[in-house]
């Protein structure tokens, strides 16, 4: 059985770069073999300035500086990673749907990348849309993370400004001190990070709201919003102190291809004076639906199209927590535009997430019409003074893999019982949202779906991607404290 080990979690403190020369580890040639140079995509360290003071991260960059990668689907995934750092780690391509032993999980099954390694990556790129990528250890709470865009060849001919923003929460305690908070392992408090009457404990806050108060659930039972409460809220690693502004043109439209990264931080999107419409939920295109705020859960990606008004002007976007204050944001500006500075706390908190924006959403290219070969009920659970989180009552170490075999289509119904949204991801597919709490509908094409506390949602999938596939939460300190588990194809 292939194990996912704690070391693999807490591989995660700042690297250096090495200066030592690269060794090869790769089982994957043929880039080399077709003569195709592959895109270099390196893992190493780098400084940023968070609230006026210096933060080592992560980078993942390719040589000429650029963070991630654009590509165009209708080709070959043709990636070799370096790890620069002084840690191993190892990539996962969000979104992407890569064979079995390339999908970047350690030990599913290859091992995590050591430092000064290599590892050629090379696939079929099939899958057009706004993804991601970034560790699956703690280091994705040091920003090991960056934009995946993969054009679609059908979209050459549209005249729109892309713009890409990728979502981040930012602390200055490493990703281990915020793991232990949470378990009640770091220093005199019991229960740091979950002090159930809103009292703030090492650094870090329950529920998320102004005052960490609670939320009513579906069952008018309390629910918890936010168990960590960040330094910072980023978008392209900026503050709204600092945001990034995007050029545009009067007049012109844009799409926003939104992606959130952040570790344990859902996300409402808001647009202020302009209107938009989704176009795309996880890379998948949606029939539009038109608003001018939407849900992000971890994990998750949407695409927003924006026909700007005829004037000059400057337009901030707004990313602003869910259940809370704190937000963080960028701005389109026209060459004249005046832009004024925004406050990175709102006058008010924002809902929490539920599925009202879910329930809209209707996928271009559905599934085809068959009957499920097989159901699996799948219920989140979890213990908050422990801070242990399940799939189906067992932790990862304990857990019943997915039984599948290749041809099946499969269904599976994600019963919230926690009292904390989880934004589930199936690693190796996309999946169809086909109902909510039972009622039954042709939702979305996605790879992540939030699932509020004390609701169902009901996905399906086809089994076309033999191999291991991890099934696991989006937050990150869930997943690393049990919520996982996979779909395994029969031998």
């Amino acid at each position: 059985m292939l194990m996912l080990s704690r070391r693999h979690f807490l591989a995660s403190t700042a690297t250096t770069l090495v200066g030592a020369a690269l060794t090869t580890t790769s089982l994957h040639r043929a880039a080399a073999a077709a003569g195709t140079e592959p895109t270099i995509l390196r893992v190493g360290s780098r400084t940023i300035e968070i609230n006026g003071k210096p933060a080592k991260v992560f980078g993942l960059l390719q040589p000429n500086g650029t963070p991630g990668i654009l590509t165009k689907a209708g080709g070959r995934f043709r990636v070799q990673l370096e790890n620069r750092s002084d840690q191993p780690t190892l990539i996962h391509w969000h979104g992407l749907l890569p064979p079995y032993g390339q999908d970047g999980v350690p030990d599913f099954p290859q091992a995590l990348l050591a430092a000064g390694e290599t590892y050629d990556y090379d696939f079929p790129l099939e899958t057009p849309g706004t993804h991601w990528m970034h560790a699956h250890t703690l280091q994705e709470q040091l920003l090991l993370a960056a934009p995946l865009i993969v054009e679609d060849p059908a979209d050459a001919g549209l005249d729109e400004q892309p713009v890409v923003v990728l979502l981040h929460d930012f602390s200055f305690k490493s990703p281990e001190e915020l793991l232990g908070g949470l378990k009640g392992t770091q220093g005199s408090a019991a229960m740091a990070g979950h002090d159930m009457a809103g009292m703030q404990m090492d650094g870090m806050q329950m529920d998320g709201g102004m005052s960490g108060m609670s939320h009513q659930g579906a069952a008018g039972m309390p629910t918890d919003i936010n168990d960590i409460s960040y330094d910072a809220y980023l978008a392209n690693d900026r503050t709204l102190s600092d945001p990034e502004v995007f050029r545009v043109e009067s007049g012109g439209t844009v799409r926003l291809r939104l992606i959130n990264g952040a570790t344990a931080t859902a996300f409402w999107i808001q647009l202020g004076e302009l209107a938009g419409e989704a176009i795309a939920v996880d890379g998948n295109p949606i029939t539009p639906v038109p608003g001018r705020q939407f849900p992000l859960g971890m994990g998750q990606r949407i695409d927003i199209r924006i026909r700007l008004p005829k004037t000059e002007g400057a337009w901030p976007i707004i990313a602003q927590r869910e259940g809370a204050p704190e937000r963080t944001g960028f701005v389109l500006a026209t060459k004249s535009g005046s832009i004024t500075s925004v406050t990175d706390v709102a006058e008010q908190a924002s809902p929490v997430l539920d599925l009202t924006f879910e329930s809209t959403l209707s996928a271009v290219r559905p599934l085809s019409q068959k009957e499920a070969d097989r159901r699996e009920p799948m219920v989140l659970g979890g213990d908050m003074a422990a801070y242990v989180w399940t799939l189906n009552g067992r932790t990862w170490a304990e857990r019943k893999p997915v039984p599948v075999r290749e041809g099946q289509r499969i269904e599976v119904t994600l019963q919230n019982d926690s009292m904390m949204g989880h934004p589930m991801h199936l690693h190796g597919h996309h999946f169809q949202v086909i109902a909510i709490d039972e009622k039954r509908f042709s939702g979305a094409m996605r790879d992540t779906v939030w699932v509020p506390p004390m609701r169902s949602v009901t996905v399906a999938f086809d089994a076309i991607n033999p191999g291991q596939w991890a099934f696991h939460c989006h937050h990150l300190y869930h997943m690393a404290s049990g919520m996982m588990t996979s779909v395994d194809y029969a031998a």
